[in-house]
Parts: structure tokens; C-alpha cells; sequence
């Protein structure tokens, strides 16, 4: 029989408290960024899944030694089997293909569209209670698609784009006004793309709104840069896009819910029709909490913003009805193929027969 410290760490390791889980659907920069701040956080066991398993194990294995430094107890794991993902209270889905040479805007729907559906069913059906944040592009489209495949409350998918566009337009203003980040709050609304809607009227630094503190011109200026503010890095990398900012605002998310923590984010959510939008998910106010979105936030806008989030609106609901329109182009060849392989209905008079057959015996 063991005494000492040589019964002691076993024992520990056999009583470790299982923490919560997060599955984190693709290994790429992105989701192990997530990892590595949740992990860090010592929040819940992390598991990272990925078509490469490789690399999903190979980076699990690196945070798990980078936490024997930083401290902490939460598990990591890389995989490529959709069990062991089983029982995670969210769902992260990072998996996406970025736009090539020669690539349409169609081809990459279509091929991100793939991915992200065949993500959300397979996580869905492992852990069919688990709250969905949404991080792959095009955003706000991929949100809607994995509330459709999975057939979830739209309080339990959540897109990530308005906490990374805030946090954009947030470190903007502090280094205009050169003042710490952390006294600035900044609020963007509408789509992760080009007609997304910063709201200066709602961006303050300790209570006092910008519009106070920084001429139109310069405030205008920030907000464009906002909308471009991750082609700005893409331009400065020439290869990739930004991993640490969609991270840390992901990481936020999730431990909001998690936490219980009922914060108020601009997250892309289903629109319910407010503002008199199209019922698409777009960036609105919302509070997160363990039950995912505990509500939606109704601001009193103005005529001009609330144009420019309608605007922002409509053009998520074309991408919407075109990625309705290739999985429906995608479908028909499959559903032909089956029809073709289908036996021959007998005659009528042959069916009438077996069926009075059948109502004698």
C-alpha cells in the first residue's frame, strides 16, 4: 500500500472536479487562440476538433504544457472524432475555408456552407443542449445556417462579429484620445462586413460619448476604418487574417455564458423583426448568459441609424436567400440520383390487387 506523496497525487488526480466543457470546432489560428485564452482563464476543459487531427492534438498538447506555466487545471484535448465532443455546454464553430485566387463569393459560401452544416448537425447531435457562438465567415450567414441545421432556439446561437468590430472601433478611440482602452466602451451594430454600423452616440469614455470629445470628421474616418478593420490586417500579414482579437472577443463570449455572467455584447442574434429588420441574425444589443441570449436590447436609434442597420439587414437576407439557393442547386442532383435508383410503382390494377389480398388475410 502506497503512503505519502505517492498516495496523495494519485488521489488528487482521481478527485479533480470535471469542469465544464467547450468544444471548439476547427485547430486553426482562431480556435486555438479561444483555447488558449479559456484555458488560461482555467475556465473549462477545452476540446479542439479539427479534419487534421494532427494538428488539433499537436496544438492541445503545447497549451497543456503552456499551462504547467501559467497555471491552472483545465484539460485540453485534440481530436478528430465528433465523440469527444460529447456533453460540452458550447459549442465554438471556427472551421471555415478562406477566399482563394479565383474564388466567387458564391464558391466560398458554398464550400464554408458545407463545413460549418456538416460542424453543427455533428455537434448537435453529441451535445444536444449546448449553446452555439459562431465565429466562421461570412458570419452572420453561417449563424443562421447553424440555427436552421440544427433546429435549436435562436437564443442558442450566437455570432461573435459585434464583440471583435466593438473592441475594433473601441481601440480606435482610446488612441485618438490617447486614453487607456479599458475606459472606452464603443458599439457596432448590423454585419460583419462592409455595412456594418458603428454607433457613435453610443460609444463613450467613462460615461461621456465620443461625439463630445472628437470631431465628425475624425469620428467618421474611425468608424470606416472600423468596417475595414480586418482587411486593414489581411493587408499588413499578405497571408491569413487577424486571430487575436476574433479570440479574445470569442473567449468573452463564452465565458459570459459560462459564468452567468449577463453581459451586454453586440453579438450577430436572430432580429425577431426589431427595428423593423428582415428575420436574419445581425448584430443587435444582447445580453449572454447561461441560457445564451437572455435578451435582445431594443436601443432608440435614429432615422439615419436605423437606415443604415435596415440596409445592413437587407444584405444579409440576399446572402441568406443565395445560400438558400445553392444548397438547393447542391441537393437536386442527389435527390435525382435517388428518384432514378427508385424501383418502378406497379399498375394501378396490380396495387388494388395486392391490396385486396392483403385486407383478406
Amino acid at each position: 500500500m502506497q503512503s505519502g506523496i505517492g498516495a496523495v497525487v494519485p488521489a488528487l488526480c482521481q478527485w479533480r472536479n470535471p469542469m465544464t466543457k467547450v468544444s471548439i470546432i476547427g485547430a486553426g489560428n482562431v480556435g486555438a487562440t479561444v483555447a488558449q485564452y479559456l484555458a488560461t482563464k482555467n475556465l473549462c476543459d477545452v476540446v479542439m476538433l479539427d479534419i487534421n487531427e494532427g494538428a488539433a492534438k499537436g496544438k492541445a498538447l503545447d497549451l497543456t504544457q503552456a499551462i504547467a506555466l501559467t497555471g491552472g487545471s483545465a484539460k485540453i484535448t485534440g481530436t478528430s472524432d465528433y465523440k469527444d465532443t460529447a456533453g460540452s455546454q458550447v459549442i465554438v464553430i471556427t472551421a471555415g475555408s478562406p477566399r482563394k485566387p479565383g474564388m466567387s463569393r458564391d464558391d466560398l459560401l458554398k464550400i464554408n456552407a458545407g463545413i460549418v452544416a456538416g460542424a453543427a448537425r455533428q455537434s448537435h447531435r453529441h451535445s444536444p443542449n449546448a449553446i452555439f457562438v459562431v465565429v466562421s465567415n461570412p458570419l452572420d450567414i453561417m449563424a443562421y445556417l447553424v440555427w436552421k441545421e440544427t433546429g435549436v432556439s435562436t437564443s442558442r446561437v450566437i455570432g461573435m462579429a459585434g464583440v471583435l468590430d466593438s473592441a475594433r472601433f473601441q481601440s480606435f478611440i482610446a488612441e485618438e484620445l490617447k486614453v487607456s482602452a479599458e475606459d472606452v466602451r464603443a458599439m457596432v451594430l448590423g454585419g460583419h462586413g462592409d455595412l456594418m454600423v458603428p454607433l457613435p452616440r453610443f460609444s463613450t469614455v467613462n460615461g461621456v460619448p465620443i461625439t463630445e470629445l472628437i470631431s465628425k470628421k475624425k469620428i467618421d474616418a474611425m468608424c470606416k476604418r472600423t468596417a475595414n478593420g480586418g482587411a486593414e490586417i489581411v493587408n499588413h500579414l499578405k497571408t491569413g487574417s487577424a486571430w487575436y482579437a476574433p479570440g479574445a472577443a470569442t473567449a468573452a463570449m463564452v465565458e459570459a455564458i459560462i459564468t452567468g455572467g449577463r453581459k451586454l455584447y453586440p453579438c450577430s442574434v436572430h432580429t425577431g423583426e426589431k427595428h423593423g429588420l428582415p428575420a436574419v441574425f445581425t448584430g443587435l444589443p444582447v445580453v449572454i448568459g447561461k441560457r445564451g441570449v437572455e435578451r435582445v436590447i431594443k436601443l432608440k436609434l435614429n432615422k439615419d441609424e436605423i437606415a443604415a442597420l435596415q440596409a445592413s439587414a437587407k444584405s444579409i437576407e440576399e446572402n441568406v436567400k443565395r445560400l438558400n439557393e445553392l444548397q438547393a442547386e447542391a441537393a437536386k442532383p442527389a435527390a435525382e440520383a435517388a428518384l432514378s435508383a427508385a424501383p418502378a410503382a406497379p399498375p394501378a390494377d396490380a396495387s388494388t390487387k395486392a391490396t385486396d389480398t392483403s385486407a383478406k388475410s
